[in-house]
């Protein structure tokens, strides 16, 4: 997968340095992956939600944050679209942020 934009984890774990590791080792599996369907992507995190539209959310450092993404599947881009607390994303529309 091609991940758009490791600048927006990076720039979030400055501020929250709880989450460098966890956002890093998620980044590197992304970018491995080959993902065709959200199945495939539930194989692999069976803990993630797989929305509407190729939008999923992904549970980071047990629950306490959020990763938004869009994929594309048949580009094998993924797009982060939001991450933050738990808290945050209780405010945001995942479907269109």
């Amino acid at each position: 997968m091609r991940v758009i934009a490791r600048k927006t984890l990076s720039d979030y774990w400055t501020t929250q340095p709880t989450t460098e590791q966890e956002l890093k080792a998620w980044f590197k599996e992304a970018e491995h992956a080959t993902w065709q369907t959200p199945a495939d992507v539930k194989a692999k995190y069976g803990n993630a939600s797989i929305l509407k539209k190729g939008r999923v959310v992904f549970n980071i450092c047990g629950n306490k944050y959020r990763l938004v993404v869009w994929i594309n599947y048949s580009f094998q881009i993924l797009y982060i679209r939001f991450v933050g607390t738990h808290e945050e994303y209780d405010n945001i529309d995942a479907q269109v942020i």
